[in-house]
């Protein structure tokens, strides 16, 4: 389940903007200032940021500035909701770091197709590095002196999710090729960050590969035999 931050000082529209997403399917962190969000940010990364500009404490502007100057944030999904619909206010969102900009008052489907536009988008990407991270790691026989990597922590189950997760695939996805239901790949998938004490998806791509874990080659036997 994708994680959304939704940041606004209106508690109405934070509110409302929180049940419309909710009931599409997506789970919703609230916050009524950039400080907060930024702290939100820190705490538990969502998968992507919808903020407002005007806000007390820390603008939207200050708020997107912060979340791109750390490294889980540089490719964050980022949306501006305001009421300052002039072009420049506009421009100045986009200069900010912002992947677009809505302003208020605005359709919620139209938000919505945004947002699944750029979550998309972010998966693509995420699916190319995996392939160029894999196409850099030549696969090749351990050097006698250099151990293997240790077992994973994790059942036959929660492995065959891993390796698929690790190759980019949404859960979705994951759980169309393994015959299982996204419920069910949630679960392992959370079961999975917290036995490796990871917080997101691309942790655990970037802890297979700097442990040294290969994806198994097409022609390699399934990782395990066991029912999921």
């Amino acid at each position: 389940m994708k994680k959304i931050l939704v940041v606004d000082d209106d508690v109405t529209l934070r509110t409302a903007l929180a049940r419309y997403l909710e009931k599409r399917g997506y789970q919703v962190q609230l916050a009524a200032s950039g400080r907060e969000a930024f702290l939100s940010f820190q705490n538990d990364p969502p998968d992507l940021v919808v903020s407002d500009v005007l806000m007390p404490e820390m603008n939207g502007l200050e708020f997107c500035k912060q979340v791109r100057s750390t490294r889980q944030g540089q490719l964050m999904p980022f949306i501006f909701l305001s009421t300052r619909d002039k072009v420049d206010d506009r421009i100045e969102g986009h200069q900010t770091g912002a992947d677009d900009y809505l302003v208020k008052p605005f359709e919620p489907r139209e938000l919505l197709a945004k947002i699944e536009s750029l979550l998309e988008r972010s998966r693509r990407v995420h699916s190319e590095i995996v392939n160029l991270m894999q196409q850099a790691t030549p696969v090749a026989a351990p050097a006698p002196d250099v151990e293997a990597p240790p077992p994973l922590p994790l059942t036959p189950a929660e492995e065959k999710v891993f390796w698929e997760v690790v190759q980019g695939h949404t859960n979705k996805q994951v759980a169309d090729r393994l015959f299982l239901s996204p419920r069910t790949v949630q679960t392992h998938l959370s079961n999975i960050l917290n036995k490796l004490q990871l917080e997101n998806r691309s942790q655990l791509v970037r802890f297979a590969f700097e442990q040294g874990y290969q994806l198994p080659t097409p022609d390699a036997p399934p990782v395990n035999d066991a029912p999921c």
